[in-house]
């Protein structure tokens, strides 16, 4: 998959936009996930301050980010966010390309799943809601195959639902004629 910077999304609007973000409850039972995160962009120059601005005031200061490099076309070394600098590491085979891992010296680790920008709102909302479930067992790959097998079964059922409207198929050749051939 090839994956491109949109510059149509301007820095202005990215850095007084909150992070698109759902966490589990910081007391909760340890899952797989500690929730999820819905960019703007592909750009993690950009999108790496407002997550960790929202995230040092409920989780404490992050200081490193590592991600997948099969979604991100371009991964900065450092990202200069509120008086520090968060450091920036990728991992190809050994992680989900869905999800983001963020370390703090607070509470150690978080693993969000990572929503992609141009989804569509409707599976954000069921996402985000999945991922924040406190002990859920559920990994990022599995909660976007399911997502993406949901989206495809409600295409499916659209256009059943268009073809019975429509009058359904044509008719069969040898069904036009009332009378038997002999």
């Amino acid at each position: 998959m090839t994956a491109t910077i949109d510059r149509t999304i301007t820095i202005e609007l990215l850095s007084s936009a909150p992070a698109r973000l759902s966490l589990t409850p910081p007391a909760s039972a340890p899952g797989l996930l500690d929730g999820a995160w819905w960019p703007r962009s592909r750009d993690l120059l950009w999108e790496i301050p407002a997550l960790t601005d929202a995230l040092d005031a409920r989780r404490g200061r992050i200081t490193r980010v590592i991600v997948n490099p099969a979604h991100w076309p371009v991964i900065p070394r450092r990202v200069p966010v509120s008086g520090h600098i968060v450091q920036v590491g990728w991992f190809a085979a050994e992680q989900d390309p869905n999800k983001l891992i963020l370390l703090s010296y607070t509470v150690g680790r978080l693993d969000l799943l990572v929503i992609p920008p141009e989804a569509e709102a409707a599976a954000p909302a069921r996402l985000m809601a999945a991922a924040a479930v406190p002990g859920s067992l559920r990994t990022a790959g599995g909660l976007m195959a399911d997502e993406a097998m949901s989206r495809d079964a409600a295409e499916v059922r659209s256009r059943e639902e268009e073809w019975e409207t429509d009058g359904g198929p044509p008719p069969a050749a040898g069904l036009l004629s009332s009378a038997p051939r002999r």
